[in-house]
C-alpha cells in the first residue's frame, strides 16, 4: 500500500509559477513511477509529466519545457514545478504511484487555477 498527498495548488497569474508537492508513504521499495496527472473541467484525465526509478523523465507535449518533474532522495516526494502557465493549465492536478506489481495508487488532487 501506497498513500499520497498533494499540496500546493491555488490561484496563479498566467505567466506566474506554482509548485506542486506529491508526498509518499509506504511500501516505496516496490515504486516503479510516480506521475502528475491533471483533469481539467469537461475533460479526461491525462498525463503531464513522469519520473521512474531509474529518473527517466517523460512530459506530455503541452508542458514540456514549462514543467519539470523531481524527486528527493528516498522517493519521499515528488515535486512539479510550474513556470510559465497558462489558463489552459487550470485542472486537478493528482499524483499516481506505479508499483513494480503494476499496482497503481492515486492522491486525492489539488486545484490549480491560473487566472487573472
Amino acid at each position: 500500500q501506497v498513500h499520497l498527498v498533494e499540496s500546493g495548488g491555488g490561484l496563479v497569474q498566467p505567466g506566474g509559477s506554482l509548485r506542486l508537492s506529491c508526498a509518499a508513504s509506504g511500501r516505496l521499495f516496490s515504486l516503479y513511477a510516480v506521475g502528475w496527472y491533471r483533469q481539467a473541467p469537461g475533460k479526461q484525465r491525462e498525463l503531464a509529466a513522469q519520473i521512474t526509478r531509474d529518473d527517466r523523465v517523460n512530459y506530455s507535449d503541452s508542458v514540456e519545457g514549462r514543467f519539470t518533474i523531481s524527486r528527493d532522495y528516498a522517493w519521499n516526494t515528488v515535486y512539479l514545478q510550474m513556470n510559465e502557465m497558462k489558463p489552459e493549465d487550470t485542472a486537478v492536478y493528482y499524483c499516481k504511484a506505479v508499483m513494480f506489481g503494476s499496482e497503481e495508487y492515486w492522491g486525492q488532487g489539488t486545484q490549480v487555477t491560473v487566472s487573472s
